[in-house]
This record gives C-alpha cells, structure tokens and sequence, in this order.
C-alpha cells in the first residue's frame, strides 16, 4: 500500500480570505450580504453591506437574468461540480448565516445563480440516474433504489449517458469521485460513457481510510484499487487539478462528484476520529460510518468550507490552463441537507420532498457566452442540464430515450421564454409536483396539500382547501406521470 503525501507549490487555502460583499436574494424579494447573513432574510442589500462595514458602492447588485446574445463561442469544456448532501442555505451566497464560500460565491457572481433549482430526487443515487440519463429515476431499475445499497442494481452500461452522448459527440470524458450508480464488475462509469474514473463505486467511505459501508476498501482508478490514504477532499482536488491543467486537444467533460460534506463528521486532521471509526467497522459495526454520535454545527462548517476552498484550487487550475472562458462550469448539490446543514427557511432535508429535501443551490458561469452578476427565479432541475449540456456540445439523445428534462440553452444564450412545464419528483411514500408558483405534495400521511411557493416558501400554510381544482389539476398531472414509471418492488415482508 502507497501513501501519498504531496503538497501542491500552488495551496492557497491560508490566502483565501472572505472578501465577498452582499448579494440581493431574490428568492425573498430582499437582499441578504454573503457576510451579513447572520442578520437574516430580510435585509436590503444597502443595509447588509452597512451592517458589515462595507459601502454601498461595493455591493456587486444581482441583476434578473438575461441572455447575453449576439456572443459566440466553440462548444465548452464542461466543468460539473457535486457537493454531497449540501443544504439550500449554506452558501453565503443562499443565506447561510455562518458559513463562509467565497469561492463558490464568487463563481455565482462570474455567472448566473439560481434562487429555484432542485435535484431530480430527494437522495443520493436517483439524482445521479436523473441527471446521467436526463431521465426521472423511476425509469430505470437501478433508480428506484433510494439510495443503492447493494450491489444488485445499478445504471445498466447499454443505456446512453450524458458523458457517452458527449463522447460520441467528439468530447473526452472523466468522472473524479462519487459514483453511486452501481458497483463493479456489472455497474462503472468506465462502462457508462465515461474515458477516466478516479473515485469511490459507494454512497459514502472514511475520508482517511477509504472504507466503505461494506467495509471494503472504496477508491479506485478505472477498475482497479488505488491506494492513497491521505485526506479524500484532498486527493480528489489534486485530480481534478491535474485533468483540467492538461493540454487537451479536444473539449472535456469531467464529472467532479465531491463527498463533501456527507458524513461520517470527519474535516482533515481529525485522524483521532477516523481512527475510531475505522476500529468500529473493523469490529462488525458498520453503522459506525453513519456516525450517529458525532459531528456539530461547528465540525459541518469546517467541511463546508473545505469543500469551498477546494472548488477555488480547481478553479484556480482552470484558471491558470488558460481554458475559463470557454469552459462552462456548473456547481450543485445532490439533494438537500441533512442534520447539521442549514436550511432556513425551507423545511424538509434530504429523503423528503419537501423543499428542503429537494432544492439546491446552484450556480452557473461560462464567461465567453453569460454575463455576470445575474440571478434567476425559473424552477430547473438536474434533468434538465443533461438536456442543456447536450445540446451546448452538439449531442442528441437516442430516440428509443427519451429525455424528461428540457434544454435551456435557448433561454440561457438566445432569450428565448423557459419553456412552462412540470416537475416532478417520486420517492416511497411521498408525491410532488411543481407548478408555476404552485406546489403539490403528498407526504408519509397520506394528505395532498398544496402549497404557493412564491407567498410560502417554508411550505406551512396548505392551500388545498381553497384550491380544489387546482389541487385536482396537479394530482392528476402527477398520476399521469407516476404512471409511465416502474413501480418499486414489494418490500421483503
């Protein structure tokens, strides 16, 4: 077994400073300072910035979103970036009152933000399934598993993927980090579309020892184990600096799923508590990788911020290859928060549709065809960037697949409307769809409530009552849907 230890000439982790000033969150209809958050949703811009000790004239305002036609371009790189388990809010940028991102802050501000993008499912691996295949998970086996835990299912190699749809297209293709879609031999990204894999088959693993909830060693490159047992954040990091530096001869896409900041509760240096997680699995417990005893407000902080620094490395990589005008690079959780992420005023976290379990935050910048400074309120969700990504990189999807998400690259560079449709999001015991401002939602109770989001963000007041045939309306909608799909399995008796 190898272990690596070696620092990057180029770590700036200490000179990452918070610089960022206040951004209007339209999501409220008020402005809330990346740095002022602590005073909470409501604050004009002009009041955030005075309250930290800025002034007026350095607050970057956000702007509705508009296309910047008339720009031209070659097909982008793609830069596609996951944190794991990340809340709506916990960006400064979304809210959060005491975590600090100034990178990914600061990427919101190169480009676009979106106050209403969600995930195509409420865990782990139907996000990955919807936004792989552009499809709703429920149409495949493997997505019905919330999330996969075994080995029996997984993302079948003959259907077509965003990264090999790309890479008929002419693009070279990675995946760096969490799969979650299927393990090996029958399930891999190497199978799926993908040129180069670096990262763990899993749901979650040890951040030192690579362990994963099987108590196997989880870190591979292609489909072969390798073995590095620094800090993963980090090794992850380092690869994904070293793809973007090379001197690639056509465009890219590269898939960079971070773990962070899922549990286990680990931030680098905590060797202490690795260790006793480590002795815990060895010992038969496997629910010791849950760790259910550990972690804080304080310990998800430090992740959160890890995660933030580690973006800015990659960025800066980007950066200094010269390729970040003509790459366009996406940030995104996949799927709400949980325990220690902070949500307000959503409620819900991950495994529930409610907003908290299913919207993210999100962010977009392409410098050679998007201005920045801009925020935009259109309901998006991961099916609907495959279908952007692929048209952006002259790619169609195959006719016998059809996607269920719709490309926004008419909206993004030509100005043209969104296109008005519904979401729609399935999980075991719970139902919702969105509409507009309008949200239905059936939850374990077995209620159909209806909610306005623009007036009820924290989804309290249910309009079901006064709204019965709109409430009709989207029932319908849903079952019309959920109709089309693969039932789960009967659950063993």
């Amino acid at each position: 077994m190898t272990t690596h230890d070696v620092r990057d000439p180029h770590d700036n982790r200490d000179s990452n400073k918070r610089t960022d000033s206040a951004w209007t969150r339209r999501a409220f209809g008020t402005a809330v300072g990346a740095t002022a958050a602590t005073a909470a949703v409501g604050l004009s811009a002009t009041t955030a910035s005075a309250a930290t000790g800025g002034s007026v004239a350095d607050v970057p305002r956000e702007r509705p979103f508009r296309a910047a036609r008339g720009k031209h371009s070659r097909r982008p790189n793609i830069l596609f970036i996951l944190g794991d388990d990340l809340g709506w809010a916990d960006l400064s940028s979304y809210g959060s009152p005491h975590i600090h991102t100034p990178n990914l802050d600061r990427l919101g501000r190169q480009g676009v933000r979106f106050t209403d993008a969600y995930a195509g499912s409420a865990t782990c691996s139907p996000t990955r399934f919807s936004l792989y295949t552009g499809r709703y998970p429920g149409r495949t086996k493997g997505g019905l598993a919330e999330p996969i835990a075994d080995r029996s299912v997984g993302l079948e190699p003959t259907h077509p993927t965003l990264a090999s749809l790309l890479r008929d297209a002419g693009y070279a293709t990675a995946l760096i980090g969490k799969w979650h879609c299927g393990y090996l031999p029958d399930y891999s990204p190497t199978k799926s579309g993908w040129d180069e894999f670096f990262g763990n088959f899993g749901g979650a693993l040890e951040y030192y020892s690579k362990l994963g909830l099987g108590g196997e060693y989880d870190l591979y490159e292609g489909d072969a184990e390798y073995h590095d047992l620094r800090y993963y954040t980090r090794v992850l990091t380092e690869r994904a600096r070293e793809y973007v530096r090379r001197d690639h001869d056509k465009p890219w896409l590269l898939n960079l799923n971070f773990t962070t900041p899922h549990w286990p509760w680990i931030a680098e240096g905590d060797t202490a508590e690795s260790a006793e997680i480590v002795r815990r699995i060895k010992a038969g417990g496997l629910q010791g990788l849950f760790h259910q005893d550990g972690g804080s407000v304080e310990k998800y902080k430090q992740m959160v911020e890890d995660l933030d620094r580690s973006v800015g490395e990659v960025l800066k990589a980007l950066e200094r290859s010269g390729q970040a005008d003509d790459t366009l690079v996406f940030f995104a959780s996949d799927n709400g928060g949980e325990r220690f992420s902070y949500q307000w005023p959503l409620s819900g976290n991950k495994s529930s549709l409610l907003e908290g379990g299913i919207r993210v935050p999100a962010v977009l910048r392409w410098p050679a065809r998007i201005d920045p400074h801009q925020v935009s309120e259109v309901p998006v969700f991961s099916p609907d960037w495959t279908a952007t990504l692929l048209e952006l990189g002259g790619a169609r999807p195959r006719p016998g697949y059809p996607l269920d998400g719709v490309s926004l690259a008419g909206y993004l560079l030509r100005g043209e409307r969104p296109v008005q449709r519904d979401l729609f999001w399935r999980v075991r015991g719970e139902r919702a769809l969105r509409r507009g401002e309008w949200k239905y939602y059936r939850g374990r109770s077995g209620a159909d409530q209806l909610f306005r989001l623009s007036h009820d963000l924290r989804e309290q007041a249910d309009r079901a009552a006064a709204e019965p045939r709109l409430l009709a309306e989207l029932r319908t909608s849903w079952e019309r849907t959920d109709a089309e799909l693969l039932p789960y399995p009967a659950r063993d008796a």
